[in-house]
């Protein structure tokens, strides 16, 4: 079983999805105002494995759900974001 965190925008109904696993929101933790930099670390403090946050591509998604039709699919590549390296410094936002 890991432990599983959802960033704050995270549609709260997927922990439905996560059976076997221990899911926990960024609020439910008290977190929910905090930055993604300082997120990443008190999860990893807090025990966490897994982050799942839900702001990539979004303009992406709301136009292929614009050009959704019935019978209709269409895939949004999300790349893996670069291995973080012992040392390097989270990008001021």
């Amino acid at each position: 079983m890991a432990r599983v965190l959802f960033d704050k925008n995270v549609p709260y109904l997927l922990r439905r999805c996560l059976k076997g696993h221990q899911a926990q929101t960024a609020d439910d933790e008290g977190w929910g105002q905090i930055s993604n930099g300082e997120l990443i670390g008190c999860a990893e403090e807090a025990g966490y494995q897994i982050i799942v946050t839900f702001n990539a591509k979004i303009p992406q998604i709301v136009a292929a759900l614009q050009r959704a039709s019935p019978g209709s699919f269409e895939f949004i590549e999300i790349a893996h974001p670069p291995k973080r390296r012992l040392g390097d410094v989270e990008p001021s936002r």
